[in-house]
């Protein structure tokens, strides 16, 4: 499945690279301040379904920043997190954020595409993502990576925005995300298609039991998924 929200004639993986590597700096004081330190909880309630599996060796695809490969490293306190993305920006002030909290013994990075990775099968007790799985290519592609890097029994965790479907919260986030958080998104970020792109590709990506049916047929067993803030946001689980 292409979840594309481009129509440009570049490829989609091309643009989002693009995108990310042009709002880098602004990227976590936008997510923080549109969410209202909304995305933090997530995450902290992302990281919290692994304490039972006490993953030592974790993958955290599409990094971004490393938000949740640093929540990862501070609650489940593994021997090794690996975050990859293919924005160089992103992957920079990730570094720099590592660094400065001391966990470069424990989060390593690496330039690379989440739907096709360097890494062997059966290499990982966990992969995470947070608000990625919307920008692959190729969706089926990168959740089939997912599952080819997990040890048996391995689990995966994915945090993505979805749609909320009951009044009065589904029609007041489509006048926040098409109205609301394009205009701050520009004023701060000077980046117009980027705060764009982002209701229109969670338009356009499956939510709920669609995406579940998805990893299903990607692999992996005992999925489900969890609803945050009404609908909002979505933690969606499966495992090998």
């Amino acid at each position: 499945m292409n979840t594309t929200a481009y129509s440009s004639e570049a490829g989609k993986r091309e643009q989002v690279e693009r995108m990310f590597n042009s709002i880098a700096t602004k990227y976590d004081f936008l997510n923080h301040f549109l969410s209202a330190g909304t995305d933090i909880l997530w995450r902290k309630k992302t990281v919290a379904l692994l304490k039972k599996k006490a993953p030592k060796k974790i993958l955290d695809m599409a990094t971004g920043t490393a938000d949740l490969a640093i929540e990862a490293a501070y609650t489940l306190h593994p021997e090794d997190i690996t975050g990859i993305d293919i924005s160089e920006n992103m992957l920079l002030l990730a570094g720099e954020k590592i660094k400065k909290k001391n966990l470069g013994n424990i989060i390593r990075l690496k330039r690379e595409d989440s739907e096709k990775t360097s890494f062997p099968g059966n290499n990982f007790d966990a992969v995470t993502v947070s608000f990625g799985v919307r920008n692959f290519e190729n969706l089926e592609k990168g959740l089939r990576e997912m599952h080819r890097v997990l040890k048996p029994g391995g689990t995966a965790v994915i945090l993505e925005f979805s749609t909320p479907g009951k009044f009065p919260v589904k029609q007041l986030y489509h006048f926040y995300f098409r109205r609301i958080l394009p205009l701050i998104g520009k004023i701060f970020s000077g980046n117009t298609q980027a705060y764009h792109y982002l209701p229109e590709s969670v338009k356009a990506f499956p939510s709920g039991r669609d995406f579940i049916k998805i990893m299903d047929a990607c692999g992996f067993e005992k999925t489900g998924f969890i609803p945050l803030s009404f609908g909002i946001a979505s933690i969606y689980y499966g495992e090998k």
